[in-house]
C-alpha cells in the first residue's frame, strides 16, 4: 500500500476513533445541573461508574496513538525536490 493510501486510511481510523469516543462520552455521561433554576436530573442508572471514569482516557489514549501514526506517516512522505517553483512548473507539465 502506497504512503497516501495509508494516510487516508490512517485519517478513516481517527475519524471513526473520534465519532466513537464523542458518542460514547454523550451516551454515558451523568447528568448535569445546568442552573439551580432547573431541577436536579434524574440519576443516570450506570452498572460501573468506575468503568465510566476510565472510558474517557482509554479512548484519548487511543485518539492520540491514532494521531501520533498520523504524523509518522506525514513524516515518511519524500520531501519535495527544487521548493515551490520547481512543484508548479512539474505540474503545468503533468497538465
Amino acid at each position: 500500500m502506497d504512503i497516501i493510501s495509508q494516510l487516508q486510511e490512517q485519517i478513516n481510523q481517527i475519524a471513526g476513533i473520534a465519532f466513537n469516543t464523542f458518542g460514547t462520552l454523550q451516551r454515558d455521561a451523568p447528568p448535569v445541573r445546568l442552573s439551580p433554576n432547573y431541577p436536579e436530573p434524574p440519576a443516570n442508572p450506570t452498572e460501573d461508574a468506575a468503568n465510566f471514569a476510565e472510558q474517557p482516557k482509554l479512548m484519548s489514549a487511543a485518539l492520540v496513538k491514532a494521531a501520533k501514526q498520523f504524523d509518522a506517516l506525514v513524516a515518511a512522505l519524500p520531501l519535495a525536490e527544487g521548493g515551490e517553483e520547481a512543484q508548479l512548473k512539474r505540474i503545468a507539465e503533468l497538465q
